[in-house]
């Protein structure tokens, strides 16, 4: 994954200073920024981070993080409270990533400095030194991270450690930072459930984790190639794949989409939203165009063999928000030269889908994840 690796400048009194500047969320350094500490107001901090300027902490570490809640109250004060009407999915769709957008801008200004080897000076900082190894490697220089990134980073680590308990494989799946944990389990208990066609080699478009590989491995299905273009995602799978004892029956392969070859059964699960990602970590989520979606359909049936099948593991989200019509996605199987063999539907369970108060509520209540079996269609 890229991580921004510029430099943050500013001064102490006359004295100049500077840093590597560590973003995890893709975001460029401020171009202005203070010093700031315990004395600083809330509201202060709050229009001083609303128009830009950086607030290199250097006070108490819990108390940027009492900063950080506070901005994050005044934030929320200015947000509707009430979902749109279903009419207006889109458009609320759209507000609700622009004031993502927004919230992330003015929540990153708070700063937090490290000296060589992410060791925080602030009093009371915790130790952070394997979690941001983990991602921005050895960390030999002094460096400036928004302190949400770091909190996110703290967070992934442990849910690293501890990782998403699945029945479906066997054990847990181990989610490296950056790449998408499988913690909405419907699509995975598809891919459990689904009938597999015969017997033969299997392809994983876009593994991740290697979750899906992994559900395939434990159904008997071998041999089975992964693929990735994120070698940070090709890591994390190898990583689970050897914890699951599955390594053997799983190569996993750098590649855009396909690898070469046809197999019995090829599965892809594409990020579900078709919407340009505004930070490195929504790739998982956000496909442009759907590109990759596209992609997949459009090379399948050059890569099954006779008798085979392709699983598209999609949610119906975008249809509900306005960002794709199921008209789109029946013409671009046509196209594709393929016809549906069956669909196996799941509703989601994840907190969001059932929490009124999200502003796409209405949408994420009608959501429904498919399984689609797809063949190519027989010839005229």
């Amino acid at each position: 994954m890229h991580h921004d690796t510029s430099t943050l400048s500013w001064s102490d009194g006359d004295t100049p200073h500077s840093a590597a500047w560590r973003s995890v969320a893709g975001l460029p350094p401020p171009r202005r920024v203070v010093l700031a500490d315990d004395t600083l107001p809330a509201d202060r901090a709050y229009k001083l981070a609303c128009e830009g300027t950086g607030l290199l902490w250097q006070g108490d570490f819990q108390n940027a993080r009492h900063l950080l809640q506070a901005l994050q109250r005044r934030i929320d004060k200015r947000r509707p409270r009430s979902p749109a009407p279903v009419a207006d999915a889109g458009a609320a769709f759209h507000a609700h990533r622009q004031a993502q957008g927004q919230r992330a801008r003015i929540l990153g200004m708070v700063l937090i400095p490290f000296d060589a080897g992410h060791v925080c000076p602030l009093r009371r900082a915790p130790d952070v030194q394997a979690a941001c190894a983990a991602v921005f490697g050895a960390g030999d220089e002094r460096g400036v991270m928004p302190l949400r990134d770091l909190l996110g980073l703290i967070g992934a680590h442990e849910w690293r450690k501890k990782g998403v308990p699945l029945t479906a494989v066997g054990g847990r799946i181990h989610a490296h930072h950056g790449v998408f944990s499988p913690v909405r389990g419907e699509y995975v208990d598809l891919v459990a459930q689904a009938p597999l066609p015969a017997p033969g080699p299997a392809f994983d478009i876009g593994t991740g984790t290697g979750v899906l590989a992994a559900v395939l491995a434990r159904r008997g299905v071998q041999p089975i190639v992964a693929t990735d273009l994120s070698a940070q995602a090709l890591a994390c799978a190898q990583d689970n794949l050897s914890r699951l004892g599955l390594a053997q029956q799983v190569t996993l392969q750098q590649a855009d989409l396909f690898p070469a070859g046809r197999a019995t059964l090829v599965v892809c699960n594409p990020p579900w939203l078709p919407a340009k990602p505004t930070s490195p970590l929504e790739h998982a989520v956000y496909d442009p165009d759907s590109r990759m979606l596209r992609g997949f359909l459009s090379g399948l049936r050059d890569h099954l063999t006779e008798d085979g099948e392709g699983w598209l593991i999609l949610s119906d989200l975008a249809e509900h928000l306005g960002l794709r019509s199921r008209e789109s996605l029946l013409q671009w199987i046509a196209e594709a030269g393929l016809v549906v063999a069956g669909r196996l539907d799941a509703r989601p369970v994840h907190p969001k889908a059932s929490d009124p108060t999200d502003p796409l509520h209405r949408a994420r209540a009608r959501e429904v994840t498919s399984l689609w079996r797809l063949r190519a269609a027989p010839a005229a």
